[in-house]
């Protein structure tokens, strides 16, 4: 069987590393790669992407070229290499630049993304309506306006690593909210603030990423160019604190405008 009749179908990503560091699985936990034919479509990695695969098993690394029609990256192609054992795929790709990898592994500044993807889909709950978004009152949030840089965060009680802090950006204009980590985009989203209690309460809608549809649940403290947030994951109930442990699911992060 050729590889790409074994690559026919749909992958969910199980490991992702990027510039040399590894990605928190919350933050992939929803992505799939489905392959029809000689295309592909990808979702729930902040965005929709669609376009053609090109593969060269005779390469030594096998050689693959993503051809991108859709999405942010339409016109582009990403260079990489993959490898296939039984249900399991790694592909190691140059997010940019014309080089193609030599090796599976990844290395800060590099933009090289080393994937490993399960066939099957993602095994997640149905997504959560969210409501239309047309219809919620979203008020100005001028605290929270304006380009933020992560000082340090945590997720399910796991720190970032560091070389993930320096990557991280959070973009804020009126009340749309996007997260990047470099060129990834991990979120985009809508939110509302209520602000009665202290720490002020956020709800986020989000529209992209691993929590496209869903709402999460949050709080958050304004300290001059200081901004605490902790959220609960897509479900869970609002926190009490700043505080992550294993196993809650939370999202705690330290930002500080750039």
């Amino acid at each position: 069987m050729q590889d790409l009749e074994r690559l026919q179908g749909v992958w969910h990503i199980t490991a992702l590393e990027v510039d040399g560091a590894g990605v928190p699985q919350p933050m992939f936990a929803s992505a799939e790669m489905e392959i029809r034919e000689s295309g592909f479509v990808s979702t729930g990695m902040g965005a929709h992407y669609a376009g053609t695969v090109e593969l060269d098993p005779s390469a030594e690394p096998k050689a693959i070229t993503l051809a991108f029609t859709e999405g942010p990256e339409a016109g582009n192609r990403n260079l990489g290499i993959y490898e296939i054992s039984g249900d399991t795929w790694r592909l190691c790709l140059a997010t940019r630049g014309s080089v193609r990898p030599t090796e599976f592994a990844t290395r800060p500044g590099t933009g090289i993304a080393l994937e490993v993807l399960e066939r099957g889909p993602a095994s997640l709950e149905a997504k959560a309506s969210s409501g239309d978004p047309k219809n919620i009152p979203f008020e100005p949030a001028p605290e929270l306006e304006g380009e933020w840089r992560m000082l340090s965060g945590a997720i399910d009680g796991k720190p970032l690593d560091k070389r993930m802090l320096k990557m991280a950006r959070r973009k804020v204009s009126g009340n749309d909210m996007a997260v990047t980590f470099g060129d990834y985009v991990h979120s985009r989203a809508k939110f509302t603030v209520d602000r009665r209690e202290t720490p002020h309460a956020i709800d986020i809608r989000n529209s992209e990423g691993a929590s496209a549809g869903k709402v999460q649940l949050g709080i958050y403290l304004r300290e001059g160019d200081r901004l605490k947030l902790s959220i609960a994951s897509p479900g869970g109930e609002r926190p009490a604190d700043f505080n992550s442990s294993p196993g809650d699911g939370r999202t705690v992060v330290d930002w500080t405008l750039t």
